[in-house]
Formats: structure tokens, C-alpha cells, sequence
């Protein structure tokens, strides 16, 4: 099967029949519907000027409706009603119902403005695929940040590919790249399965983030409480980073937008201590999930490490098999820079999965693959937008829909012409 098909059968017609499966289940509701009004922004619809509908009220009285259907006794539960309602409830502001595949299609805009506009003008200046053609590929290639090593493996294997099809038009050569990317992410993995976050199945989770100062990292953690909560989860978070100024008030404002919990001490005290009542904290409150934000900048490299070591040797005594991920927080948009900074903490720390920032922010998209293939670390999460739904699970093959997007789209009008 074609790979541009491949991808349209998934993102583009995925999403047309999800959208239509959406819309013939959406519930009627009459006091809606015989509104002459509705705010967006604040979930009411009117009538006369009256309130008729609120969907907020709506969405409490179908939770009611939900744990009252249970048909449960509560006495004698450790869980009150009251708690079951604060897990079950949705934020402030809920999931929104954008797809997948067009977060990826927004947020990568200016990566693969930039990319596909290079791409298209090396096949309009190359009629046949040959060793000038490859040069030029490869340059584009290190220019989106997909690193040289990366790029250099890529390019031999585009050169055998491309001569097992024995391909000639340069055209048809935008697929072989987008079916390559997807293959130098996953390397040997031909499975390409998404890769969530871990869990822990007897008691709390614990997530540690680490990353340099203005990298995204609190709002990251805000954002995936964010999600972790609408999903029904009991969140907590521990505000351990102590030493920069405003950071726990960040991370308080953060934990009130998402309704959960938060440990925090003054400015400047023992970041372990902050982490241990937050572990104290997650156990006795039965939280799913403990987020740790840390410090990004001390004296210097070693104190800050040292710092971490300590942190994570705390956790791993209170928790056994803790933590559970330590996310490296990456700006996307400091390319090269950000792949010296996962080096540095991967040395420092286990480092088991990058969270990478403001992806939506760069034309250079492609740091995202040099991570990937040069330190051997699977990218976790991955910010789409500066919304607080924009935070979502990496999926490589989103991750080149997004870059092909438009390419895709030129495939399913020449399909539709050839079937005609």
C-alpha cells in the first residue's frame, strides 16, 4: 500500500468519519435546541435573555445520573460520594474535540511551510532522481534539524529505496521521504506503536520533570495535569523547583486552572523535602498520579545534578520502582542546543522520555528525529499549541502527516482524477 494512502486512510479519513460518527451521536437536548442564543465561552444558551441551558449543570447531572446508576451503597466506602464526583469532574476547561492528526497539521504549520516549499522546489528543479538530487536533499534535511548523523543514514537508505522501485520521477521520491522518517524514528521497532507514559499499578505514579529554566517546564506539567485529570485521574503536584522566582506560584496557579492538588514550601527550601511530603501527600489522599517539577538553574551544572540525584533518591525510597518516567523538558525551538541539553541530563539522570515544547514554534521540526536516533530516547509528549488541550501523546506518523500534510492532500485529488 502506498504510504501517502496509508497516511490519508488514517488522518484524513479517520477524521471525516469520526467527525460524522460525532454528529449523528451528538444528544439532542430541547432547551438547547429552542434557544435563540449561545455563549461559547461560557456554555450557556438563552432564551429571551433567560438561561435555558448551561453545560456545565448538564454535565454534573449526567455524572450524578452515572455514579447514582452504579447502584452502590457508599457506606462503610473509603471514598465518599463527594470524592468520587471531585475525580469523575472535568476541569474548568474540558478536552476539546480536534483531532489528532489536525493538532499535528497546525502545530508543525511552520515546519512544514518551510520544509515542503524546499521539497517541492528541488523536484521542480530536478526532472531525475541523481547524485546532485540527493545533495540538495540532504542539505534540507540538516536544515530542519533532523541532525547530520541522522540525515547522512537516511540519505544511503533513500539512495537503495529509491533504486529497489528503481524510481526516475523525483516526485514520487516525497513519499519515500515521508516513509522513511517514520522508519529512522522507530528504527528496528516494526511494530511503530505510540509510546504512552508508564504507569504504576499499585499505588501512585510518579512523574519526575527536569530541564533547564524557559523550556516550557511548569506550564508542561500544568498541562498534563490538565489531561491527566479529565481523563479521571486523581492528580497531585509537588512544587519542588524552589530556587526560581515565581516558579511555585506558577505552579499553584497551574494546579488551581486544573484542580488538583499541590505541595508546595517557600522559596528556597529543600526541594527533597518538597518532593517527600508530595510522595506523603499522593499516598494518603490515594492520588493516580504525584508531578514533580524541579529546579532548572543553580550555582552550576554539578549543584544541579547533585540536586537531582538527591530528589530521585528520595523518591525511589518512599516508592519502590520510582520513579516512574523522568521527562526531559525540551525547547523545540532551540534546535541543536536542546539536543546538548539532553546529553547533559541523560549523563545526570535516567532519562526516559522528552517532552518536547513549542514545536509549534519552529521551522526546524525535525530535532525531533536527531533525538530520536542520536541519544536513543523515545519523545513522550510533544506541545502543539499554547492552548492547554495542546499537549499531546508524540505519534511519529502524525508527526510526518503533519509535515506531508498539504502533499497528502495533492495525493487524494490525483487519485480521485486516475479513478474518475
Amino acid at each position: 500500500m502506498s504510504f501517502f494512502k496509508k497516511l490519508k486512510d488514517r488522518f484524513v479519513k479517520g477524521e471525516e468519519e469520526q467527525q460524522e460518527s460525532t454528529s449523528q451521536n451528538e444528544p439532542k437536548n430541547e432547551s438547547l435546541e429552542e434557544a435563540d442564543s449561545f455563549n461559547p465561552y461560557t456554555g450557556e444558551a438563552y432564551k429571551g435573555g433567560e438561561v435555558v441551558y448551561s453545560k456545565a449543570e448538564e454535565e454534573e447531572r449526567l455524572r450524578k445520573e452515572s455514579l447514582e446508576s452504579e447502584g452502590k451503597s457508599l457506606e462503610g466506602e473509603t471514598e465518599t460520594y463527594e470524592d468520587k464526583l471531585d475525580r469523575l469532574s472535568v476541569p474548568a476547561e474540558p478536552m476539546d474535540d480536534v483531532s489528532v492528526a489536525s493538532k499535528f497539521k497546525k502545530g508543525l504549520e511552520k515546519t512544514r511551510t518551510s520544509f515542503s516549499t524546499k521539497i517541492n522546489d528541488l523536484v521542480a528543479k530536478y526532472r531525475t532522481v541523481d547524485e546532485d538530487f540527493f545533495e540538495e536533499l540532504e542539505e534540507i534535511l540538516i536544515s530542519a534539524d533532523v541532525g547530520v548523523n541522522t540525515v547522512m543514514e537516511m540519505i544511503d537508505e533513500l539512495e537503495m529505496e529509491v533504486k529497489r522501485r528503481n524510481i526516475k520521477d523525483t516526485s514520487q521520491v516525497k513519499e519515500v521521504i515521508s516513509e522513511k522518517l517514520v522508519e529512522i524514528y522507530y528504527g528496528n521497532d516494526e511494530a511503530e506503536e505510540v509510546e504512552g507514559l508508564n504507569e504504576n499499578p499499585d499505588g501512585p505514579t510518579v512523574y519526575l520533570f527536569v530541564g533547564v529554566n524557559g523550556v516550557g517546564k511548569t506550564t508542561t506539567i500544568g498541562k498534563l495535569a490538565h489531561r491527566l485529570k479529565s481523563e479521571g485521574k486523581k492528580v497531585t503536584l509537588a512544587a519542588g523547583d524552589t530556587f526560581r522566582a515565581g516558579a511555585i506560584e506558577q505552579l499553584d496557579a497551574w494546579g488551581e486552572r486544573a484542580g488538583v492538588n499541590v505541595i508546595k514550601h517557600s522559596a528556597g527550601s529543600d526541594p527533597a523535602a518538597v518532593i517527600y511530603d508530595g510522595i506523603q501527600s499522593a499516598k494518603s489522599r490515594n492520588a493516580d498520579v504525584l508531578i514533580c517539577d524541579t529546579a532548572g538553574r543553580l550555582q552550576n551544572k554539578v549543584n544541579l545534578m547533585n540536586e537531582l540525584s538527591k530528589v530521585k533518591r528520595v523518591i525511589e525510597r518512599e516508592i519502590p520502582n520510582a520513579p516512574h518516567e523522568v521527562l526531559l523538558v525540551l525547547d523545540a525551538t532551540t534546535g541543536q542546543n536542546a539536543m546538548s541539553q539532553a546529553k547533559t541530563f541523560s549523563e545526570a539522570t535516567d532519562v526516559s522520555g522528552i517532552v518536547l515544547t513549542k514545536l509549534d514554534g519552529t521551522a526546524k521540526g525535525g530535532i525531533v528525529l536527531a533525538i530520536r536516533k542520536e541519544l536513543s530516547i523515545p519523545v513522550k509528549l510533544v506541545g502543539l499549541g499554547e492552548k492547554v488541550t495542546d499537549l499531546e501523546p508524540f505519534d511519529a506518523q502524525a508527526f510526518v502527516y503533519g509535515l506531508f500534510a498539504d502533499m497528502v492532500e495533492e495525493f487524494d485529488e490525483e487519485e480521485g482524477e486516475n479513478q474518475a
